[in-house]
Protein backbone atom coordinates (compact mmCIF):
# COMPACT_ATOMS: atom_id res chain seq x y z
CA UNK A 1 0.00 0.00 0.00
CA UNK A 2 1.26 3.76 -0.77
CA UNK A 3 1.94 5.72 1.62
CA UNK A 4 0.24 9.12 2.35
CA UNK A 5 4.07 10.78 1.35
CA UNK A 6 3.78 9.13 -1.79
CA UNK A 7 0.43 9.97 -2.72
CA UNK A 8 1.31 13.76 -2.71
CA UNK A 9 4.35 12.96 -4.98
CA UNK A 10 2.18 10.72 -7.50
CA UNK A 11 -0.40 13.42 -7.15
CA UNK A 12 2.41 16.33 -8.18
CA UNK A 13 3.56 14.47 -11.06
CA UNK A 14 0.28 13.97 -12.02
CA UNK A 15 -1.08 17.72 -11.87
CA UNK A 16 2.56 19.04 -13.96
CA UNK A 17 3.48 21.32 -11.31
CA UNK A 18 6.96 20.84 -9.92
CA UNK A 19 5.77 21.80 -5.95
CA UNK A 20 7.98 21.65 -3.19
CA UNK A 21 5.60 18.74 -1.26
CA UNK A 22 4.80 19.54 2.07
CA UNK A 23 4.76 17.01 4.79
CA UNK A 24 0.71 16.50 5.98
CA UNK A 25 1.39 17.17 9.74
CA UNK A 26 2.28 20.86 8.31
CA UNK A 27 -1.01 21.61 7.48
CA UNK A 28 -2.84 23.02 10.18
CA UNK A 29 -5.58 25.71 10.98
CA UNK A 30 -4.52 29.06 11.19
CA UNK A 31 -6.14 31.13 13.80
CA UNK A 32 -6.25 35.29 12.61
CA UNK A 33 -2.70 36.08 14.35
CA UNK A 34 -1.50 33.07 12.81
CA UNK A 35 -2.89 33.61 9.44
CA UNK A 36 -1.97 37.22 9.52
CA UNK A 37 1.86 35.77 10.34
CA UNK A 38 1.67 33.22 7.43
CA UNK A 39 0.26 36.08 5.17
CA UNK A 40 3.29 38.32 6.10
CA UNK A 41 5.83 35.24 6.05
CA UNK A 42 4.74 35.33 2.22
CA UNK A 43 5.24 38.55 1.63
CA UNK A 44 9.01 38.45 3.49
CA UNK A 45 9.64 35.16 1.33
CA UNK A 46 8.56 36.29 -2.25
CA UNK A 47 8.83 40.82 -1.48
CA UNK A 48 9.19 41.30 -4.91
CA UNK A 49 6.26 39.84 -6.47
CA UNK A 50 3.93 40.51 -3.35
CA UNK A 51 2.02 42.95 -1.34
CA UNK A 52 -0.59 43.28 1.44
CA UNK A 53 -2.89 45.46 1.94
CA UNK A 54 -6.19 45.83 4.24
CA UNK A 55 -9.28 46.53 2.43
CA UNK A 56 -10.88 46.94 6.13
CA UNK A 57 -11.86 45.81 9.08
CA UNK A 58 -14.23 43.65 10.56
CA UNK A 59 -16.90 44.60 13.73
CA UNK A 60 -14.31 43.15 16.13
CA UNK A 61 -11.58 45.57 14.42
CA UNK A 62 -9.61 42.45 12.42
CA UNK A 63 -8.24 43.83 9.19
CA UNK A 64 -9.34 42.41 6.54
CA UNK A 65 -6.07 41.45 4.81
CA UNK A 66 -5.31 40.74 0.81
CA UNK A 67 -2.43 39.61 -0.29
CA UNK A 68 -1.63 40.91 -4.10
CA UNK A 69 0.75 38.52 -6.17
CA UNK A 70 2.27 40.71 -9.71
CA UNK A 71 5.41 41.44 -11.08
CA UNK A 72 4.63 44.63 -10.32
CA UNK A 73 3.25 44.75 -7.14
CA UNK A 74 1.00 47.67 -6.46
CA UNK A 75 -0.09 48.40 -9.69
CA UNK A 76 -2.29 48.17 -12.32
CA UNK A 77 -0.36 47.45 -15.68
CA UNK A 78 -2.72 48.24 -18.81
CA UNK A 79 -4.01 44.78 -20.28
CA UNK A 80 -3.38 42.75 -17.52
CA UNK A 81 -6.31 41.45 -16.01
CA UNK A 82 -7.47 41.63 -12.14
CA UNK A 83 -8.29 38.32 -10.03
CA UNK A 84 -9.34 37.80 -6.95
CA UNK A 85 -10.05 34.72 -4.00
CA UNK A 86 -12.35 35.70 -1.40
CA UNK A 87 -12.20 32.54 1.58
CA UNK A 88 -14.37 32.39 4.54
CA UNK A 89 -17.04 34.47 4.18
CA UNK A 90 -18.96 32.22 6.25
CA UNK A 91 -16.83 31.84 9.15
CA UNK A 92 -17.36 28.80 10.34
CA UNK A 93 -16.67 27.52 6.52
CA UNK A 94 -13.02 27.28 6.59
CA UNK A 95 -11.48 24.85 4.24
CA UNK A 96 -11.20 28.30 1.31
CA UNK A 97 -9.30 29.41 4.38
CA UNK A 98 -6.59 27.40 4.59
CA UNK A 99 -6.32 26.54 0.91
CA UNK A 100 -5.98 30.24 0.01
CA UNK A 101 -2.99 30.31 2.52
CA UNK A 102 -1.32 27.18 0.78
CA UNK A 103 -1.74 28.59 -2.17
CA UNK A 104 -0.07 31.74 -1.62
CA UNK A 105 2.60 29.97 -0.12
CA UNK A 106 2.65 27.45 -3.13
CA UNK A 107 2.58 30.09 -5.94
CA UNK A 108 5.49 32.33 -3.86
CA UNK A 109 7.55 28.87 -4.01
CA UNK A 110 7.15 27.90 -7.13
CA UNK A 111 8.06 31.28 -8.25
CA UNK A 112 11.33 31.13 -6.60
CA UNK A 113 11.73 27.61 -7.85
CA UNK A 114 11.27 28.79 -11.33
CA UNK A 115 7.95 27.36 -11.84
CA UNK A 116 7.56 28.33 -15.90
CA UNK A 117 3.73 27.94 -15.57
CA UNK A 118 3.54 30.07 -11.93
CA UNK A 119 6.11 32.44 -13.21
CA UNK A 120 3.64 33.21 -16.29
CA UNK A 121 0.93 33.38 -14.28
CA UNK A 122 2.01 36.01 -11.86
CA UNK A 123 3.69 37.93 -14.74
CA UNK A 124 0.71 38.59 -16.49
CA UNK A 125 -2.00 38.57 -14.07
CA UNK A 126 -2.72 40.67 -11.10
CA UNK A 127 -3.55 38.10 -8.28
CA UNK A 128 -5.87 39.32 -4.91
CA UNK A 129 -5.85 36.64 -2.46
CA UNK A 130 -8.46 37.47 0.76
CA UNK A 131 -7.92 34.73 2.76
CA UNK A 132 -10.70 35.54 5.48
CA UNK A 133 -13.70 37.66 4.71
CA UNK A 134 -15.36 36.95 7.85
CA UNK A 135 -12.61 36.62 10.66
CA UNK A 136 -14.90 37.26 13.09
CA UNK A 137 -17.03 34.52 12.60
CA UNK A 138 -14.35 32.20 12.21
CA UNK A 139 -12.94 32.68 15.69
CA UNK A 140 -16.51 32.00 17.23
CA UNK A 141 -16.45 28.50 15.49
CA UNK A 142 -12.93 28.06 15.85
CA UNK A 143 -13.77 27.90 19.58
CA UNK A 144 -16.21 24.84 18.84
CA UNK A 145 -13.46 23.17 16.84
CA UNK A 146 -13.69 20.76 13.81
CA UNK A 147 -15.58 18.33 16.10
CA UNK A 148 -18.47 19.98 17.69
CA UNK A 149 -18.82 22.95 15.77
CA UNK A 150 -22.61 23.55 14.49
CA UNK A 151 -24.05 23.64 11.20
CA UNK A 152 -24.60 27.67 11.84
CA UNK A 153 -22.13 28.48 14.58
CA UNK A 154 -19.65 31.17 13.44
CA UNK A 155 -21.45 31.16 10.08
CA UNK A 156 -22.15 35.30 10.52
CA UNK A 157 -20.04 38.18 11.10
CA UNK A 158 -20.10 39.12 15.82
CA UNK A 159 -23.29 40.22 14.86
CA UNK A 160 -24.50 37.06 13.60
CA UNK A 161 -25.37 38.75 9.81
CA UNK A 162 -25.28 36.24 6.92
CA UNK A 163 -22.39 38.07 4.69
CA UNK A 164 -23.58 36.27 1.24
CA UNK A 165 -27.39 37.60 2.35
CA UNK A 166 -25.69 41.08 2.87
CA UNK A 167 -25.01 42.52 -0.52
CA UNK A 168 -27.52 45.36 -1.88
CA UNK A 169 -30.32 43.30 -4.38
CA UNK A 170 -29.66 44.15 -7.83
CA UNK A 171 -31.44 40.96 -9.33
CA UNK A 172 -34.74 42.22 -8.89
CA UNK A 173 -33.91 46.03 -10.96
CA UNK A 174 -32.29 43.61 -13.64
CA UNK A 175 -35.43 41.30 -14.33
CA UNK A 176 -37.10 44.47 -14.39
CA UNK A 177 -35.06 45.98 -16.62
CA UNK A 178 -34.87 42.65 -19.10
CA UNK A 179 -38.45 42.84 -20.09
CA UNK A 180 -38.02 46.79 -20.37
CA UNK A 181 -34.95 46.72 -22.57
CA UNK A 182 -32.98 48.71 -19.92
CA UNK A 183 -29.81 48.78 -18.41
CA UNK A 184 -27.71 45.47 -18.77
CA UNK A 185 -24.39 46.64 -16.54
CA UNK A 186 -23.15 48.28 -13.77
CA UNK A 187 -26.35 48.50 -12.10
CA UNK A 188 -26.70 51.51 -9.84
CA UNK A 189 -27.09 50.99 -6.15
CA UNK A 190 -29.88 52.08 -4.30
CA UNK A 191 -30.08 55.36 -2.08
CA UNK A 192 -27.71 55.13 2.07
CA UNK A 193 -26.67 51.08 0.41
CA UNK A 194 -23.54 51.87 2.58
CA UNK A 195 -25.65 52.12 5.97
CA UNK A 196 -27.97 48.76 4.77
CA UNK A 197 -24.95 46.45 5.09
CA UNK A 198 -22.21 44.83 7.18
CA UNK A 199 -18.54 46.81 7.63
CA UNK A 200 -17.21 43.17 5.92
CA UNK A 201 -19.75 43.60 3.02
CA UNK A 202 -18.74 47.11 2.73
CA UNK A 203 -15.37 46.87 3.00
CA UNK A 204 -15.66 43.89 -0.17
CA UNK A 205 -17.97 46.24 -2.24
CA UNK A 206 -15.19 49.30 -1.94
CA UNK A 207 -12.52 46.85 -3.22
CA UNK A 208 -14.58 45.66 -5.86
CA UNK A 209 -15.50 49.36 -7.07
CA UNK A 210 -12.00 50.13 -6.51
CA UNK A 211 -10.15 47.14 -9.21
CA UNK A 212 -11.49 46.54 -12.59
CA UNK A 213 -11.55 42.76 -11.45
CA UNK A 214 -12.60 40.52 -14.19
CA UNK A 215 -12.50 36.76 -12.87
CA UNK A 216 -13.29 36.09 -9.34
CA UNK A 217 -14.54 32.90 -6.93
CA UNK A 218 -15.81 32.73 -3.56
CA UNK A 219 -14.89 29.69 -1.73
CA UNK A 220 -17.31 27.71 1.03
CA UNK A 221 -17.99 24.87 2.54
CA UNK A 222 -20.79 22.29 3.30
CA UNK A 223 -21.16 20.31 -0.02
CA UNK A 224 -18.84 19.80 -3.29
CA UNK A 225 -19.90 21.82 -6.35
CA UNK A 226 -19.24 24.50 -8.93
CA UNK A 227 -22.03 27.11 -8.77
CA UNK A 228 -22.79 30.33 -11.09
CA UNK A 229 -25.05 32.43 -11.33
CA UNK A 230 -27.58 33.52 -11.23
CA UNK A 231 -28.02 32.63 -7.30
CA UNK A 232 -31.94 33.95 -7.55
CA UNK A 233 -34.77 33.40 -9.29
CA UNK A 234 -36.52 34.95 -11.78
CA UNK A 235 -39.68 33.36 -10.44
CA UNK A 236 -41.62 33.49 -7.46
CA UNK A 237 -40.28 30.71 -4.89
CA UNK A 238 -42.68 27.70 -4.81
CA UNK A 239 -42.16 25.26 -2.07
CA UNK A 240 -39.91 22.37 -3.52
CA UNK A 241 -39.66 23.62 -7.02
CA UNK A 242 -36.60 25.22 -8.33
CA UNK A 243 -36.27 27.25 -11.72
CA UNK A 244 -33.12 27.49 -13.90
CA UNK A 245 -31.93 31.18 -13.67
CA UNK A 246 -29.43 31.86 -16.41
CA UNK A 247 -27.58 34.98 -16.93
CA UNK A 248 -27.17 36.33 -20.83
CA UNK A 249 -23.74 34.90 -19.70
CA UNK A 250 -24.53 31.43 -19.28
CA UNK A 251 -22.26 29.48 -21.49
CA UNK A 252 -18.83 30.77 -20.43
CA UNK A 253 -20.40 30.78 -17.21
CA UNK A 254 -20.55 27.01 -17.25
CA UNK A 255 -17.32 27.24 -18.81
CA UNK A 256 -15.99 28.24 -16.12
CA UNK A 257 -17.54 25.66 -13.58
CA UNK A 258 -16.66 23.03 -15.79
CA UNK A 259 -12.88 24.19 -15.38
CA UNK A 260 -12.82 24.07 -11.92
CA UNK A 261 -14.69 20.46 -11.59
CA UNK A 262 -12.98 18.84 -13.91
CA UNK A 263 -9.08 20.04 -12.44
CA UNK A 264 -10.59 19.26 -9.02
CA UNK A 265 -9.47 15.68 -7.93
CA UNK A 266 -13.25 14.33 -7.63
CA UNK A 267 -16.02 17.59 -7.80
CA UNK A 268 -16.68 16.18 -11.67
CA UNK A 269 -17.72 12.84 -10.47
CA UNK A 270 -21.26 14.62 -9.22
CA UNK A 271 -21.98 12.43 -6.00
CA UNK A 272 -20.73 14.42 -3.20
CA UNK A 273 -22.03 14.13 0.63
CA UNK A 274 -25.09 12.86 -0.42
CA UNK A 275 -25.78 14.95 -3.38
CA UNK A 276 -25.91 14.70 -7.22
CA UNK A 277 -24.38 17.78 -9.21
CA UNK A 278 -23.89 16.54 -13.20
CA UNK A 279 -20.26 17.09 -14.15
CA UNK A 280 -20.12 18.43 -10.66
CA UNK A 281 -21.52 21.92 -11.71
CA UNK A 282 -24.75 24.09 -10.88
CA UNK A 283 -26.92 26.85 -11.66
CA UNK A 284 -26.94 28.62 -8.21
CA UNK A 285 -31.56 29.27 -8.28
CA UNK A 286 -31.26 25.78 -10.17
CA UNK A 287 -29.98 23.86 -6.39
CA UNK A 288 -31.86 26.96 -4.36
CA UNK A 289 -33.16 30.79 -5.24
CA UNK A 290 -30.78 32.72 -2.78
CA UNK A 291 -31.51 36.70 -2.76
CA UNK A 292 -28.74 39.30 -1.95
CA UNK A 293 -25.40 36.90 -2.69
CA UNK A 294 -22.25 38.09 -3.29
CA UNK A 295 -21.43 36.28 -6.68
CA UNK A 296 -24.38 37.87 -8.36
CA UNK A 297 -23.90 41.26 -7.00
CA UNK A 298 -20.16 40.96 -8.93
CA UNK A 299 -21.78 40.51 -12.25
CA UNK A 300 -24.87 43.23 -12.22
CA UNK A 301 -22.72 45.70 -10.74
CA UNK A 302 -19.24 45.51 -12.03
CA UNK A 303 -16.80 44.21 -14.58
CA UNK A 304 -16.01 40.86 -12.90
CA UNK A 305 -17.48 37.47 -13.04
CA UNK A 306 -17.31 34.72 -10.22
CA UNK A 307 -18.51 31.94 -8.92
CA UNK A 308 -19.14 30.18 -5.92
CA UNK A 309 -17.16 27.29 -5.13
CA UNK A 310 -18.07 24.73 -2.38
CA UNK A 311 -15.41 22.81 -1.66
CA UNK A 312 -15.74 20.22 1.31
CA UNK A 313 -18.79 17.97 2.80
CA UNK A 314 -17.34 19.08 5.79
CA UNK A 315 -17.76 22.77 7.08
CA UNK A 316 -14.61 22.34 9.31
CA UNK A 317 -12.80 19.74 8.54
CA UNK A 318 -9.60 18.53 10.54
CA UNK A 319 -6.40 19.52 10.38
CA UNK A 320 -5.75 16.05 9.11
CA UNK A 321 -7.78 15.99 6.16
CA UNK A 322 -6.06 19.45 4.50
CA UNK A 323 -3.17 17.92 3.42
CA UNK A 324 -5.18 15.97 1.11
CA UNK A 325 -7.84 18.59 0.44
CA UNK A 326 -5.13 21.20 -0.55
CA UNK A 327 -3.81 17.86 -3.10
CA UNK A 328 -7.46 17.83 -4.43
CA UNK A 329 -7.97 21.23 -4.97
CA UNK A 330 -4.40 22.92 -6.25
CA UNK A 331 -5.17 22.38 -9.91
CA UNK A 332 -8.36 23.52 -10.05
CA UNK A 333 -7.00 26.58 -8.33
CA UNK A 334 -4.46 27.57 -10.57
CA UNK A 335 -6.74 26.42 -13.47
CA UNK A 336 -9.07 28.55 -12.96
CA UNK A 337 -6.79 31.43 -12.60
CA UNK A 338 -5.67 30.72 -15.84
CA UNK A 339 -9.18 31.41 -17.04
CA UNK A 340 -8.87 35.09 -17.12
CA UNK A 341 -6.79 35.16 -20.17
CA UNK A 342 -9.84 33.95 -22.13
CA UNK A 343 -11.66 36.33 -24.32
CA UNK A 344 -10.74 39.30 -25.85
CA UNK A 345 -8.99 42.07 -23.96
CA UNK A 346 -8.01 45.60 -25.60
CA UNK A 347 -7.57 49.28 -25.18
CA UNK A 348 -10.18 52.66 -26.12
CA UNK A 349 -8.38 55.32 -27.21
CA UNK A 350 -9.63 59.27 -28.47
CA UNK A 351 -8.40 61.08 -31.54
CA UNK A 352 -5.31 62.22 -30.03
CA UNK A 353 -4.78 58.06 -28.57
CA UNK A 354 -5.20 59.23 -24.96
CA UNK A 355 -7.15 55.91 -23.23
CA UNK A 356 -10.88 56.23 -22.81
CA UNK A 357 -12.08 55.23 -19.41
CA UNK A 358 -16.04 53.54 -19.19
CA UNK A 359 -16.46 53.19 -22.31
CA UNK A 360 -19.04 50.22 -23.41
CA UNK A 361 -17.73 47.08 -24.89
CA UNK A 362 -20.92 45.37 -26.55
CA UNK A 363 -20.80 42.25 -28.14
CA UNK A 364 -23.98 41.43 -30.38
CA UNK A 365 -25.90 38.59 -29.14
CA UNK A 366 -24.70 38.80 -25.29
CA UNK A 367 -27.09 41.07 -23.55
CA UNK A 368 -24.32 42.02 -20.83
CA UNK A 369 -21.74 44.75 -21.49
CA UNK A 370 -18.64 45.76 -19.74
CA UNK A 371 -16.24 48.83 -19.48
CA UNK A 372 -13.19 49.81 -20.15
CA UNK A 373 -10.90 50.47 -16.64
CA UNK A 374 -9.36 53.75 -15.48
CA UNK A 375 -6.35 53.02 -17.87
CA UNK A 376 -8.58 52.73 -20.97
CA UNK A 377 -8.20 48.74 -21.18
CA UNK A 378 -11.05 46.05 -20.86
CA UNK A 379 -11.07 42.55 -20.61
CA UNK A 380 -14.32 40.31 -22.19
CA UNK A 381 -14.49 36.94 -21.10
CA UNK A 382 -15.42 34.83 -24.10
CA UNK A 383 -15.93 31.27 -25.48
CA UNK A 384 -14.11 30.32 -28.89
CA UNK A 385 -16.08 31.64 -31.85
CA UNK A 386 -16.06 35.00 -33.95
CA UNK A 387 -18.08 37.56 -32.80
CA UNK A 388 -19.70 41.50 -33.34
CA UNK A 389 -18.21 44.22 -30.98
CA UNK A 390 -18.98 47.82 -30.07
CA UNK A 391 -17.26 50.49 -28.42
CA UNK A 392 -19.09 53.15 -27.48
CA UNK A 393 -18.47 56.42 -25.45
CA UNK A 394 -20.45 59.55 -24.32
CA UNK A 395 -19.20 62.31 -26.78
CA UNK A 396 -17.93 59.79 -28.85
CA UNK A 397 -19.04 57.70 -31.94
CA UNK A 398 -19.50 54.23 -31.43
CA UNK A 399 -17.04 51.85 -33.44
CA UNK A 400 -17.72 48.18 -34.38
CA UNK A 401 -15.67 45.14 -35.23
CA UNK A 402 -15.78 41.45 -36.13
CA UNK A 403 -13.14 39.07 -33.91
CA UNK A 404 -12.67 35.29 -33.98
CA UNK A 405 -12.03 34.22 -30.40
CA UNK A 406 -10.13 30.89 -30.07
CA UNK A 407 -9.47 28.36 -27.94
CA UNK A 408 -5.97 30.22 -26.24
CA UNK A 409 -4.99 33.21 -24.59
CA UNK A 410 -7.24 36.76 -25.00
CA UNK A 411 -7.27 38.10 -28.46
CA UNK A 412 -6.05 42.05 -28.53
CA UNK A 413 -8.53 43.90 -30.07
CA UNK A 414 -8.03 47.75 -29.33
CA UNK A 415 -10.79 50.81 -30.47
CA UNK A 416 -8.34 52.97 -32.39
CA UNK A 417 -8.39 56.92 -32.61
CA UNK A 418 -11.25 56.04 -35.23
CA UNK A 419 -13.45 56.45 -32.78
CA UNK A 420 -14.10 60.39 -33.67
CA UNK A 421 -15.27 62.82 -31.22
CA UNK A 422 -18.41 64.01 -31.94
CA UNK A 423 -18.56 67.68 -32.30
CA UNK A 424 -22.23 70.46 -32.85
CA UNK A 425 -21.31 73.10 -35.56
CA UNK A 426 -21.81 76.62 -34.00
CA UNK A 427 -24.05 77.04 -37.40
CA UNK A 428 -26.53 74.10 -35.75
CA UNK A 429 -27.01 75.72 -32.94
CA UNK A 430 -27.99 79.06 -34.59
CA UNK A 431 -32.03 79.58 -34.36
Amino acid sequence: MLSSSSLIWIGALLLGLEASLTRASDFQHHAYEEMVRALFAVQSDCPYITRIYSIGRSIEGRHLYVLEFSDNPGIHEALEPEFKYVGNMHGNEVLGRELLINLAQFLCEEYRAGNERITHLIHDTRIHILPSMNPDGYEVAARQGPEFNGYLVGRGNSKEMDLNRNFPDLNALMFYYEKHNGQNHHLPLPDNWELQVEPETLAVIKWMQNYNFVLSANLHGGAVVANYPFDKSREPRIRGKTTYSATPDDKIFKKLAKTYSYAHSWMHKGWNCGDYFDEGITNGASWYSLSKGMQDFNYLHTNCFEITLELSCDKFPPATALASEWLANREALVSYMEQVHHGIKGMVYDENNNPISNAVISVAGINHDITSGTDGDYFRLLLPGTYTVTASALGYQPFTSMVTVGPAEAVQLSFPPTIIKCRISQRALKP
